[in-house]
């Protein structure tokens, strides 16, 4: 029985190696290559300037209005909603690397716990990150939005709140790297995610929510 059970586990580590050695790319991570096209074709058209902003993550990004937010920032949005942080360890490649940028925000975290990971595995996809942006530009800040309490998903927020705390302290101790903490700001005097803050979903926010974003990140923008 000792040695089927070994044998198993010797081909199940086989698969998997051979797997990561075919290239093979998870379905949830290769659908999002629709959305690298896009992007390169943007590129094309308007090259990007080295030493800017990029803004990248899940749909919180993909649907800010970065201009209006930051009219003096010229931000560069490289949001693709419904996307975890893994798909953007995986796409750095393609949407925050070539354009060398002085400074990177990440919102990403908020599909991860919907997803059932662990803070403890978006924690280690976020060192992930920070490892794989470090590696090709070693001086460029890093500032991590937190993942904000929402209406829609309110009952996670245990599972948000630990994945927040995990982050922050990975920021607390590496280099050049912030943790922005946007949920005391999102909530109101019940202790509840602030209902003019979100659209109709509940999770998706309206002009006012991403004011209260805005407030609280544009201090860590100043160089």
């Amino acid at each position: 029985m000792i040695k089927t059970l070994a044998s198993l586990a010797l081909l199940v580590l086989f698969a998997a190696t051979s797997f990561a050695a075919d290239g093979e790319v998870p379905a949830s991570i290769a659908k999002w290559q629709k959305d690298m096209d896009k992007f390169a074709k943007k590129d094309q058209q308007n090259p990007v300037k080295p030493g800017g902003v990029v803004f990248v993550g899940s749909s919180s990004i993909r649907m800010w209005d970065l201009d209006k937010s930051f009219p003096k920032l010229n931000g560069l949005n490289r949001g693709f909603g419904g996307s975890r942080l893994e798909d953007s360890v995986y796409y750095a490649d393609k949407i925050i690397l070539p354009y060398k940028p002085r400074t990177v925000v990440v919102y990403a975290g908020d599909n991860d716990v919907a997803a059932k990971y662990t803070p403890e595995r978006i924690r280690e996809d976020f060192q992930e990150f920070v490892s794989t942006i470090r590696e090709e530009l070693p001086s460029t800040k890093i500032l991590y939005i937190a993942v904000k309490p929402s209406l829609s998903r309110w009952k996670m927020i245990k599972e948000v709140r630990e994945t927040n705390k995990l982050i922050a302290q990975e920021c607390a101790k590496t280099d050049n790297c912030e943790f922005i903490d946007i949920d005391a700001p999102m909530l109101g005097e019940d202790g509840k995610p602030r209902p003019e803050l979100f659209k109709k979903d509940g999770l998706h926010m309206t002009d006012e929510g991403y004011a209260v974003w805005a407030k609280e990140i544009q201090p860590h923008l100043q160089d």
